[in-house]
């Protein structure tokens, strides 16, 4: 009845999309900024770094307006994209933060043997690194699937037509007669969430053992 009568498939649809592209993203640009700053370490990075932890006192209310300009003036208002780049930014800051600290515990000594083998940075990271930053990289990626899944704010002020509605705008807005009347049917919403924590759970687990270990 949720998936016919409420229209939900459409909208998950349009969540699951958006959802998954935000990942992708952020994960890419996660991992190679982590990187960067955990074990690269160019000129300046500890002043840029500090430059991006201020950004965290910025609130989204504080960027509202001006990601709202923004979106209209590259004429994304009520497209998908309007809610994907500001979702991939607004998970960056923070996922940059923990995962740098997570790949600065990292042994060296891995990394020099298989530049002895003639490993380049980008292999390194891929062959060496990336599997033991797995666990707390699946932590952020629970964490920022449940801040994209359930943003409401912005997606009200962005999308407009009821068939582009993410699922947590369609269920806020009451959209579906099946989906108001029936909270056992609004439930099918949060399906996705519970699988997502399922699939990374042993992840997730490691990932908060390890991080309290090192602490």
């Amino acid at each position: 009845t949720a998936w016919f009568t409420g229209k939900v498939g459409s909208y998950l649809l349009n969540s699951v999309i958006t959802t998954l592209v935000t990942l992708v993203i952020q994960v890419v640009i996660i991992v190679l900024a982590a990187y960067a700053f955990g074990k690269l370490k160019p000129w300046g990075y500890n002043a840029l770094l500090s430059l991006l932890l201020m950004t965290m006192f910025v609130t989204s209310e504080m960027t509202t307006v001006p990601n709202y300009i923004t979106i209209r003036d590259m004429g994304l208002m009520g497209t998908r994209w309007s809610l994907i780049i500001p979702y991939v930014a607004s998970g960056l800051i923070t996922g940059t933060y923990i995962l740098t600290n997570f790949v600065r515990e990292l042994p060296k000594e891995l990394d020099e043997a298989a530049r002895i083998d003639g490993a380049g940075i980008f292999k390194i990271l891929w062959k060496v690194d990336l599997p033991m930053i797995t666990p707390a990289l699946a932590t952020l990626v629970i964490f920022n699937f449940n801040g994209v899944w359930s943003e409401f704010y912005w997606a009200l002020i962005v999308i407009k037509d009821e068939g582009a509605y993410p699922g947590k705008e369609a269920e806020e807005r009451g959209q579906g007669e099946a989906i108001a009347r029936n909270l056992a049917e609004m439930s099918a919403l949060t399906v996705p969430v519970v699988a997502v924590y399922l699939f990374f759970s042993r992840y997730f687990i490691a990932g908060i053992s390890a991080g309290a270990v090192k602490g």
